[in-house]
């Protein structure tokens, strides 16, 4: 267990290193040859020219004003001065509404804060119940907790109405945001420009027909059921091998670049590489007529793909992009049933032309469910099988787990300063380190259940991080024992047995997370800011294959909000400040610090360096809510069962009516709020429809709509598209392919 010495020096070293990280951040972005890192976003949007355009030749890659590093500290009263309606002209309302669960976790927890060590700090300090058992080793910080107070003791009573306050003042705190991000969404879509998707909806599991093609069938099915609205569509196509080719074309034609480069500056030594994986085996070549050659090969290999994708019908595949002459058509396409057979053609709203994952359209609708039930499986394997390289190396970053594999360090050991280290850092970064491959495999996971938008994609790997982390991160580090002794005893004991089985573990286990908190929340928030890896790379393809202005553009790499890694890392803090708000108030100042900071340092990249990859217009705000809310509810249930083994009368009855009172909230705002996520109200499509009808008569939407679905590698490719009926002609006949007596499901729908 660390001692208050050892949460000291963890605090001095976090503290030190998130320090070292901001001054560097500070110097670094000072300097003209990093201004396209740190200051990305505005490059993108056009509005800041490059510092080494002009001033002398050293000027241009240092700054010489002493001023500006006096003043180093400036950027962070910068960040916070964009209002936040600014801020989503700027950025968008996903990036706005995501550095609002930052402060929202200020929201809720400042006050808690406040009123817990007014009132539970002091009743646990004087409950001196730990001083009266003999033998017993104990930290300062467990004086300042729950562990504190003897069985049975009327001073609980401050506990229990603790946990009433903290349950009303955080429903309270969510109902309101809840409200606030419904109308920021609802005002967005009202007000935001004209966007594709506004307009098309998805339409899958479109029916075979024997007499039509896939796009004959389409058109013929939406000119019959949606005659007035429907105006044009595009069919997908499953180009996935060719995206292969042009990427892998792309990698190479970079490849050439640098040897080129490297023997424009050399000419006297001809590069060489060699032809095996990464050029690390293989026989020695040229590496200029190697690369031409490959390339040569591929944009054959490339050109006979596109013309077998194109002319193949069973290369499209059975779902299109239907879009209509309004908003109001497309609303009702996209919220209603379309046939009186459920599983065929299911509509959605498209997501916009950057939000498609092209990779999984091709997927066939019957394979949905079933790798869905696959990737299930596998993900509750991973969750409890993870827990086993956790658990072993946990128990080696202690004491006695270092003392008995590796005798020969016991003198070294026994130093104060190493022991500090490994009780109160080593858990935390190793902890750290298991979890930075785990979103890679999530998100796998997730593309392999065949989501088709990167929104959708990043939403769902969000919801499997959560879950793992509330397993392995917070149960797991609370329970000890293996990951099937762990399992064992959940299966074993009834389940009323389960909280007081981890109840009674959270008090002991409060300076591990905050040795964690501070690892991965102070630390790991400022090496966010540096940037480093985007630096580093930015210069080595500055240096090795930027020739041109537009190649200087594709070096920069702005990065995103990582929407499926940083939220369920957000929620974690939700978890831990409202676990131990009520048992050991001491922890919740480390969660507001991490609150604070990060929504500064998100809030300054948001501004200055990230570039979104889509806009979901907060879409995911009824998750962020939904954790929160399981966060509280687990919260209660572990304070239930801690509370009943300290033989506190009536607790039970007490805290029982708490995860009740705050499910029923959530089915509240549930109903209240989420429809304004799933649905666009048809009053306000139709008031935009008229309002741009009046400002734009004349506007030409199939032609803004022409190339907006198009998969990537189709882009400038003519294709044959469909012809729309004539407006002016009032034949209600609509033209088909189909024998006479052949009757599908679309005929059935007229």
């Amino acid at each position: 267990m660390a001692s208050s010495d050892d949460i000291l020096l963890s605090a001095v070293l976090n503290l030190l290193s998130a320090f070292a990280f901001l001054v560097a951040f500070a110097i670094l972005r000072l300097q003209p040859v990093n201004d396209r890192v740190y200051f990305s976003k505005w490059y993108l949007k056009g509005i800041r020219a490059s510092p080494r355009s002009s001033g002398t030749f050293v000027r241009k890659f240092v700054n010489l004003d002493c001023r500006t590093y006096i003043r180093f500290l400036n950027w962070m009263p910068a960040a916070l001065r964009m209002p936040e309606p600014e801020l989503i002209d700027h950025a968008g309302l996903d990036s706005a509404v995501y550095i609002r669960i930052y402060l929202l976790g200020l929201k809720i927890f400042v006050p808690i804060a406040l009123f817990s060590f007014g009132v539970l700090v002091p009743v646990n300090w004087t409950g001196k119940h730990l001083e009266q058992i003999e033998d017993l080793t104990f930290s300062g910080i467990d004086k300042l907790s729950i562990s504190n107070v003897p069985s049975g003791s009327q001073r609980f009573w401050a506990h229990l109405v603790m946990a009433y306050a903290v349950t009303f003042w955080t429903c309270y705190i969510l109902y309101k945001e809840y409200h606030i991000i419904s109308t920021m969404r609802l005002q967005f879509l009202a007000s935001e420009n004209r966007r594709p998707d506004q307009f098309t909806v998805l339409v899958r599991n479109v029916p075979p027909d024997p007499d039509e093609s896939v796009s004959e069938h389409v058109e013929h099915f939406f000119c019959v059921n949606h005659p007035d609205h429907y105006l044009t569509h595009q069919v997908v196509y499953n180009a996935n091998n060719l995206a292969k080719l042009v990427e892998k074309k792309k990698s190479y034609q970079n490849w050439l670049t640098y040897y080129q480069t490297k023997y424009e500056r050399n000419p006297k030594i001809k590069p060489k590489t060699k032809t095996g994986f990464w050029g690390l085996w293989g026989k020695t070549v040229d590496a200029i007529d190697y690369y031409t050659a490959e390339i040569e090969k591929l944009s054959k290999e490339e050109a006979l793909e596109r013309e077998k994708v194109m002319s193949d019908p069973k290369a499209i595949v059975p779902a299109a992009f239907v879009s209509f002459k309004s908003r109001w058509g497309a609303a009702v396409c996209a919220q209603t049933q379309q046939s009186s057979n459920p599983t065929i053609w299911l509509t959605q709203w498209a997501p916009e032309p950057r939000d498609v994952y092209w990779d999984n359209l091709s997927i066939p609708y019957v394979e949905l469910n079933v790798r869905k039930l696959l990737m299930a499986v596998a993900f509750f394997f991973l969750t409890f099988f993870f827990m086993i390289p956790i658990a072993f190396v946990q128990s080696l970053a202690s004491i006695d787990g270092i003392e008995n594999k590796l005798p020969v360090l016991r003198p070294l050991i026994q130093m104060e300063v190493v022991k500090s280290f490994i009780q109160g850092v080593l858990p935390g970064i190793i902890l750290k380190i298991f979890l930075i491959l785990l979103p890679m495999i999530l998100m796998a996971m997730s593309k392999i259940e065949g989501y088709t938008s990167l929104s959708s994609l990043d939403r769902r790997s969000a919801t499997k991080y959560h879950f793992f982390i509330l397993v392995n991160v917070f149960l797991g580090s609370i329970i000890t024992g293996a990951a099937f002794e762990q399992l064992q005893r959940f299966v074993e004991e009834p389940p009323s047995e389960i909280p007081k089985t981890v109840g009674v573990a959270i008090p002991l286990k409060a300076t591990f997370f905050i040795t964690y908190i501070m690892v991965d929340g102070w630390a790991g928030i400022a090496a966010e800011i540096l940037r480093l890896v985007p630096l580093v790379m930015f210069h080595l393809k500055n240096t090795f294959l930027v020739k041109t202005d537009q190649d200087r553009e594709q070096a920069t790499d702005p990065g995103s909000l990582n929407f499926s890694v940083s939220e369920p890392r957000i929620q974690l803090y939700f978890l831990l400040g409202l676990v131990y708000s009520v048992v050991t108030p001491v922890l919740l100042p480390f969660i507001i610090v991490f609150f604070a900071f990060a929504y500064m340092v998100f809030r300054h990249q948001i501004i200055n360096v990230y570039d979104q990859k889509y806009e979901s217009g907060a879409s995911f705000w009824p998750d962020v809510h939904r954790r929160i809310i399981v966060g509280l509810v687990i919260s209660q249930l572990l304070l239930l069962g801690l509370l009943s083994t300290k033989n506190v009368a009536r607790s039970n009855v007490i805290l029982i009516a708490l995860p009740i009172l705050t499910i029923w909230f959530h089915i509240f705002c549930k109903g209240r709020f989420e429809s304004a996520f799933v649905k666009f109200p048809l009053q306000d499509a139709m008031v935009k429809d008229t309002l741009e009808r009046a400002t734009e008569p004349n506007l030409n939407l199939k032609a803004y709509l022409k190339d907006a679905y198009v998969h990537p590698v189709f882009k400038g490719v003519e294709f044959e598209r469909p012809t729309a009926l004539d407006d002016e002609e009032n034949n209600p006949l609509v033209p088909t392919k189909r024998c006479r007596g052949s009757k599908t499901q679309s005929e059935e729908g007229v």
